[in-house]
This record gives C-alpha cells, sequence and structure tokens, in this order.
C-alpha cells in the first residue's frame, strides 16, 4: 500500500467525525497507523448527522452473529469511557416486552441467540417485568426478555472521548471541511479536495453516513444507502418520574422495547424519549437537507409530522398509563441510513483502490465496526467475519436506485417485525429469474428468494406423492416456508430421478494465459490437472480462515469455469488478477443456466438423448465435458451435491427453456420429478455438505470446518498456507460436527444455542445449518463444538424456543458413507 513505509502508517483521510469516523480514528491510531486526518462538513462534535440526535439504545442481541459480535464490543469498549468525568455509557439493562404469545415465543428464540453468541439475558415474568418498569401496565404484559449488559450511549460524548484519544497519538480532526471531491490517479485514491483545500491521502474511509451516497458519486462508487427519517418524541415531565430525577445520570430503568407496537422508550431525568417504527417510511432527499452550520435545528433533526406520531401516542398511553396525564413536549424525525438488507456497508471498494466504506452503522454497532475495519486496513482481515456487511456483496441489479430505495423501505418497516430465518422480500418480485421460470410456474412452484433470485422451494405439482408419506407434525415455526412435499422430492431423488434448478448459483470464467496461476495461488486444492476435471476447492484468507468454496472445472489449459457462492468471490478473484490482461474474470451467470439431474436413474434418463458416453466409465465421478443434450449443447459436469447419481447440465441461457423441455419429456417415463431447495438442503446435510457463509466463515479454519481433504500444501505456496502448515496435524479444539434430534419432532433451524445437559450448564456451541432428514427420517443440525464433544454418540442438548432437546452426535455422513450412490 502507497505510504506504508511513512512514519505513522498510511495517510489516512476519514470523512465523516459522527461517532463511527471518531471510534475508526480512534481504533487506527491505536493500532499505530497516527498520520490520520478526519474532516466534517459541520462542527465538532455535533456534526449535524445521524450521531447528533441519536436516543442511543444499544441492544446487542440480533439474529445475525456478526452484528452482535459488533455491538459486543462497543458495549465493552464504551462502559469504560468516560469525558470529563461523564458517562459516555451506562449499562441499564435492556427489557424487550411480549404483549402476545407470538412476541413471547419470539423472546424465547432471541434468548436462545443471545446465549449462542454470548450475550447474558434471561426471560422475565410480568411482575419482574413491572418491576422493573412500574409504569407498565400489568394485564398487558405476557413477560419480557432481560439483557442487564445493554444500555444507553451518550453518542456525542462516546465521540469525543474517542476523538480526544486519537488526537493525543497524533490524529487531526478539522470541522467545517465540505468535501467537494475525491481525487484519484491509475484507480487509486489519492487525496480528498474540501472547499478549504485538498488533503492528499493514501486512504480514505467514508464513514458520512446518511450522506454517503453523495460521497461515493464523487468517488465513482456506488452507495446502496437510503436516509430515511425516524421519528423520536420526549414527553413532558412525568410525575412518577420526577421524583429522585437525576439530570446528570438521565436514566437509571432498562431501555425499553414494545415491538408488537414499533416502539421503544428511555428515560430523559423527569421525562420519558419515545421512539417509533410504525409510521410511514419517509425517505429523504440529500438535497432537502440543509447543510451544518445553518440557522436553527441539526439538519438530520426534520420537522416532527405530529400526525405520524398519533398512532403511537395512543399505543405509548395503553402501555405505560401514566403518560396519560402528559403530552409530546418536543419531536422530531430524525435521518438514519437503511440498506437494502439492513446491514452495514464496510471495505474497500474494488471500483477504486484505497476507498473504504463505513457506512449504514448505528451506535450500537459504531465501536464494533470501527475496530473491524482498522483491523481489516492495518492487519489485512477482520477478527469478525464480515461477509453480511461486506459493500461487495450485492450484484449490479441490487444496485438500481429503484431497488435500493424499496429494499430499504422494507428494511426500515420490518425493523421490529419477527422475521422468519426463510420470510422472503416481498417486492420487487419477481426480479431475476431462470429460463425454466415458466415451466416451474405450470407445476405450482412455491418461490421464495435469494440475491433477487426467485428460487422454488417445492411444487404443488408434487403433492400427490406426499400423501403416503408420514412426516411429524412441525411446529408453527419451523413449518413455515415448508411443505410435507419436500419430503416426497427428496424420496423421489433417492429413489428416481429429479430436476433441480441450479441457475441462481454463481459461475465465473477465469481465462488466460495466467488463469491457472491465479487460480493455484488463491485457492487450496491443486488444479493443475488435465482439462475435464472438477476440483472442490477452498478460498481462504490470509490467516487460514474460510472464505468460501468453489468448484473449479479446468476447461482448457488456460480456461477454466468456477463455480462460486456469491458476488464476494468474484470481487476476491477480480482484486487479484493481475493487471497486465494475462487473466479475464468474467461473470457467466446471466448468460447461462444449470438442470441438476440427479437420483439412480439419472443415467437412464440421460443417456438416450446423447450419442457422448455418459456410462461410470465413459464419464466419471468429478469429470466435466461438452456434450448435446438432442439439439442442445451443454456442459456437463459429474458432480452431486445430493449425494445420488447425476450431472449439473450447463448450456446457454437462449437454449434453457429447451433443455427443461427434452429433459422433462424423457423423464415422464422414469417418473422424474422437479424438486426444490427445501429438499435440496435436506439431502445435503444428510451427505454432510457445507454452506460457506453459514456452516463456516472467516472465523474457521479447514481443518476444524471438516474439509481438510481440500487444502494441499505441498501444491505450492497458496493465500492462508502458511498459517495452516502448523495445524495440519494438530488436533483442533473445536469441530463442526453433525447432530441427529433424538425426537423425529424436533426439527431446528439454525443458530439455536447448544448445552451439555439437560438443564444447567454453560453454552458450548450453536447449530449452523438444521433441516429434516427425510431419508434417515430424523432432524439434522450440524453445529460448532469443542472437539471433546464431537466424537460419535455424545449426548448434548440443542435449545429451542427455550426448550432443551436432545441430540446426539453421529458420524458422517449420514447417508452412503461408501460414496457408492454417487459413483455407480
Amino acid at each position: 500500500m502507497a505510504g506504508t513505509l511513512n512514519a505513522g502508517g498510511p495517510r489516512v483521510v476519514v470523512i465523516g467525525a459522527g461517532i463511527v469516523g471518531c471510534a475508526l480514528a480512534d481504533e487506527l491510531t491505536a493500532r499505530g497507523w497516527t498520520n490520520v486526518t478526519v474532516v466534517d462538513q459541520g462542527p465538532l462534535f455535533a456534526t449535524g448527522g445521524s450521531s447528533s440526535h441519536a436516543p442511543g439504545l444499544v441492544f446487542q442481541t440480533n439474529t445475525s452473529k456478526t452484528m452482535t459480535d459488533l455491538a459486543r464490543y462497543t458495549v465493552r469498549k464504551y462502559r469504560d469511557l468516560t469525558l470529563d468525568g461523564r458517562w459516555c455509557f451506562r449499562p441499564v439493562g435492556g427489557l424487550e416486552l411480549a404483549t402476545t404469545p407470538e412476541r413471547w415465543a419470539e423472546l424465547a428464540r432471541k434468548a436462545g441467540l443471545a446465549a449462542s453468541w454470548g450475550v447474558r439475558a434471561r426471560l422475565l415474568p410480568p411482575e419482574e417485568c413491572v418491576r422493573m418498569w412500574p409504569m407498565l401496565d400489568r394485564e398487558a404484559v405476557y413477560g419480557g426478555l432481560y439483557t442487564p449488559d445493554d444500555g444507553v450511549a451518550k453518542a456525542l460524548r462516546a465521540a469525543e472521548a474517542q476523538a480526544r484519544a486519537a488526537t493525543a497519538r497524533g490524529a487531526e480532526f478539522r470541522a467545517h471541511h465540505t468535501v467537494t471531491g475525491i481525487e484519484q490517479r491509475g484507480g487509486r485514491v489519492t487525496g480528498v479536495v474540501t472547499d478549504r483545500g485538498e488533503l492528499p491521502a493514501d486512504v480514505v474511509v467514508s464513514a458520512a453516513g446518511f450522506w454517503g451516497p453523495r460521497i461515493g458519486r464523487m468517488a465513482g462508487v456506488p452507495v446502496p444507502l437510503l436516509p430515511m427519517a425516524h421519528q423520536y418524541a420526549t414527553t413532558t415531565p412525568i410525575a412518577a418520574l420526577t421524583a429522585g430525577a437525576d439530570a446528570d445520570l438521565e436514566t437509571s430503568r432498562p431501555i425499553l422495547r414494545h415491538q408488537d407496537r414499533d416502539l421503544y422508550f428511555r428515560e430523559h431525568g423527569d421525562r420519558i424519549g419515545i421512539g417509533s417504527y410504525a409510521h410511514r417510511p419517509m425517505p429523504v432527499r440529500l438535497a432537502d437537507v440543509p447543510p451544518p452550520g445553518g440557522p436553527g435545528t441539526m439538519p438530520s433533526m426534520l420537522e416532527f409530522t405530529k400526525d405520524d406520531f398519533e398512532p403511537s401516542w395512543r399505543e405509548a398511553i395503553a402501555l405505560l398509563p401514566a403518560l396519560s396525564g402528559a403530552s409530546v413536549q418536543d419531536g422530531f424525525n430524525g435521518v438514519f441510513s437503511f440498506t437494502p438488507d439492513g446491514m452495514p456497508l464496510l471495505g474497500e471498494s474494488r471500483e477504486l483502490a484505497g476507498f473504504w466504506l463505513a457506512e449504514a452503522v448505528w451506535v450500537t454497532h459504531s465501536a464494533g465496526a470501527a475496530r473491524a475495519v482498522a483491523q481489516w486496513l492495518v492487519d489485512g482481515r477482520p477478527e469478525t467475519d464480515l461477509h453480511e456487511c461486506d459493500l461487495n456483496r450485492f450484484d449490479d441489479v441490487q444496485l438500481a436506485p429503484e431497488y435500493v430505495a424499496r429494499r430499504s423501505e422494507r428494511a426500515f418497516a420490518e425493523v421490529y417485525d419477527i422475521i422468519h430465518p426463510l420470510q422472503p422480500a416481498a417486492e420487487p418480485r419477481p426480479l431475476r429469474t431462470s429460463p425454466f421460470h415458466p415451466r416451474q410456474r405450470e407445476l405450482g412452484a412455491v418461490f421464495l428468494e435469494s440475491a433477487g433470485w426467485e428460487r422454488p422451494h417445492w411444487f404443488e405439482a408434487n403433492a400427490g406423492l406426499a400423501r403416503d408419506l408420514r412426516p411429524p407434525e412441525r411446529d408453527p415455526w419451523s413449518a413455515r416456508h415448508w411443505s410435507p412435499i419436500a419430503a416426497a422430492e427428496a424420496r423421489a431423488t433417492r429413489e428416481r430421478v429429479a430436476l433441480y434448478d441450479m441457475t441462481p448459483l454463481r459461475r465465473l470464467e477465469v481465462a488466460g494465459p495466467g488463469a491457472l496461476a491465479l487460480l493455484q495461488r488463491l485457492t487450496t486444492n491443486q488444479l493443475d490437472r488435465a482439462a475435464g476435471t472438477v476440483t472442490y476447492t477452498l478460498l481462504l484468507d490470509h490467516a487460514g480462515g474460510v472464505r468460501s468454496d468453489l468448484t473449479v472445472t479446468r476447461l482448457a489449459e488456460d480456461r477454466f469455469q468456477v463455480g462460486a457462492n456469491s458476488s464476494l468471490d468474484l470481487d476476491r478473484l477480480l482484486r487479484h488478477a493481475p493487471g497486465d490482461g494475462s487473466v479475464r474474470v468474467t461473470d457467466i451467470t446471466s448468460g447461462t443456466c444449470c438442470v441438476g439431474v440427479w437420483g439412480p436413474l439419472a443415467r437412464d434418463l440421460v443417456q438416450p438423448l446423447t450419442d457422448d458416453d455418459f456410462s461410470h466409465q465413459g464419464f466419471g465421478y468429478f469429470r466435466a465435458r461438452r456434450a448435446h443434450i438432442e439439439h442442445v449443447p451443454v456442459l456437463a459436469l459429474r458432480v452431486s451435491y445430493v449425494g445420488e447419481l447425476g450431472w449439473e447440465l450447463y448450456t446457454t441461457a437462449d437454449l434453457g427453456l429447451r433443455l427443461w423441455d427434452v429433459l422433462w419429456r424423457a423423464g415422464e417415463r422414469h417418473g422424474a420429478v422437479a424438486a426444490g431447495r427445501s429438499a435440496f438442503n435436506s439431502l445435503r446435510l444428510e451427505k454432510g455438505y457445507r454452506a460457506a457463509g453459514v456452516d463456516m466463515t472467516t472465523e474457521h479454519d479447514p481443518y476444524e470446518a471438516g474439509l481438510g481433504f481440500a487444502v494441499r500444501p505441498d501444491k505450492g505456496d497458496f493465500v492462508g498456507r502458511t498459517a495452516l502448515l502448523d495445524r495440519a496435524d494438530r488436533e483442533p479444539a473445536r469441530r463442526l460436527t453433525c447432530l441427529t434430534m433424538d425426537d423425529r419432532s424436533h426439527v431446528v433451524m439454525g443458530a439455536e444455542p447448544v448445552y451439555p445437559d439437560r438443564s444447567g450448564g454453560a453454552v458450548v456451541g450453536y447449530v449452523t445449518s438444521a433441516a429434516y432428514g427425510y431419508t434417515i427420517d430424523r432432524p439434522i443440525a450440524y453445529a460448532w463444538l469443542p472437539a471433546a464433544l464431537a466424537a460419535a454418540g455424545t449426548r448434548v442438548y440443542v435449545e429451542y424456543f427455550g426448550e432443551r432437546r436432545a441430540a446426539t452426535v453421529a458420524a458422517e455422513p449420514l447417508v452412503d458413507p461408501e460414496m457408492a450412490r454417487i459413483r455407480r
């Protein structure tokens, strides 16, 4: 990196002196990068952004382990911060209320999430909730979830305290510097232009909050973020709070969330602050936001729209009857940042080297996100896996302004909703469809959505096949977005043959004289093999953490097709491709399609359609060849992620529908069915096939994840090799472990905590993937466990909605360990 030899590290310019920018300056300078300048268009430290008005509620528990980890670090850091003897964080705790049976069940699930991710939490009966908040209407409360380490942050104090620490190490903060341009040369950032001059820079980090898209446009970098207004009101004095109110402490009771009505509450001395997500989405045009420093209120504090708040005020009084004697004294519509998936935007842009984002980060995650970005910059990798937050996670279609707006508005509306892990977005849909989509609709496909793709999960046309099956009755949560038809589709795959739409899986072409060298350097397995060979391999970071897994097909000496997982894999290859033109990396997903033809009768279906030899002897496992299926040219890969004989058949998008029709007609005599992702997930878990980003991340190495077979240290150097050299022969301290639930009706969903005992005992791990195994007639759960508990036959307990359910560690794979079915 340019400038790394300078004293104090590279020249870093951080745009934005809100709480994220200040935290980042602190984290960078603490790691020795002291040549840091933070600029802001407003005054320090009430700059006019979201930090200036944030109510400061910090709740750690999240369905995402990553977001929980970021919030946990924020709590650890801020609780020790003071500014001139005044507190920056008060761990008053958090109390989430349930006023419906559905929310009470959700709080039990969240208690499990907290346990999985290391957050202290416990469920409380109504009486305990009222003891903590005497103003509550006891009759309205089912119970609550209490998290004692959550609390209230004073965002401006925390920002200034961190800024002072950074300044003491050499950082500089400049107020009233409006950024007007981003200088660049040769595809790399070189400086930041402000209305008061230019600042040379080797690294620029945009931490500008809801102004981030404006900074992104200056750099030529898309920032998929939508500023939206969120209502916050403060009451007149409350008699019940007046006695003993301490103006300096502000708050002593836990922060309160009434998510059934999209409300939250916190004390402000003798008043109550009320935040609402119940109102209509209110997107904000940056052109309508005045610059900081002008007359009146902060730019991010828009006029309070009282009519929008009226329903929330009525609900607040219903929960806290003492509010009936008060009124709303002050209110504003505060501007916050929302993204299409509700996650932050962190990392370095591929469009402009050295230009980084730390955007869409709320106070809750501010210190954690800043530390992660600082580690990423200084050490080359963050300690916490950030693939969910990586700014390069979106495809081009997801960067369209209309898409960003619609999905970000949805993210706002769902902040406090009960969201099922499989729940798809409602719109804009359908957006991306495979060529097979018309036939799938004719077969009654039930579609869920991922990365904009419509993905069949089961087909109503197969309902008749499920009538004689008796899968156990599921609980209402695990039965959502599921059908017993999936059992019929899984059985048809095991007994006959099924067609799976694999089009949404990412396909990359890597070609050119440097293609092999690039792939060898980035992946773990030996790829210098004959053309027509398929190889399973891993992408690691330099510390040996698993970034992704790939299926690499060598088509020719200098041409490969790479089966990848997401746009982050494409980003990885593009970043490391040499700039001399010796390698071309192309995403070919949209121009191609794929049908997985799997099952014991797959050869009976395919062979009559082609003159090529599809016998086991003529077309071995993990081999590839060009062929014709009737009139359709295909690339056939003999691989299987469901554990059965068969092929992935690729062709161009224009011929996809013809390919489907040819296979479908030929399959009728063999009882072929169309099968969906629900059956697919069950079958892959029965075979022990891992899902990158779910079962393993950069926080895990291949040996822990059971993927050591894909690592070839003797092939030569590759990213992560040095870090792994001393681990191959060492027993891992933890393992990704296969569990089967003892009770057939005990289906779990993922992220549940695992305990060694039915009652008592500390959490020892958490579930990653789970599904019902229709072949073994038993629920399956994969979990990270200490190696001492990973031996087959060990009894453990998975907590599901507050109930500990017995499970047994099983040897894997659960189906066909001899691989006879695949290799027939």
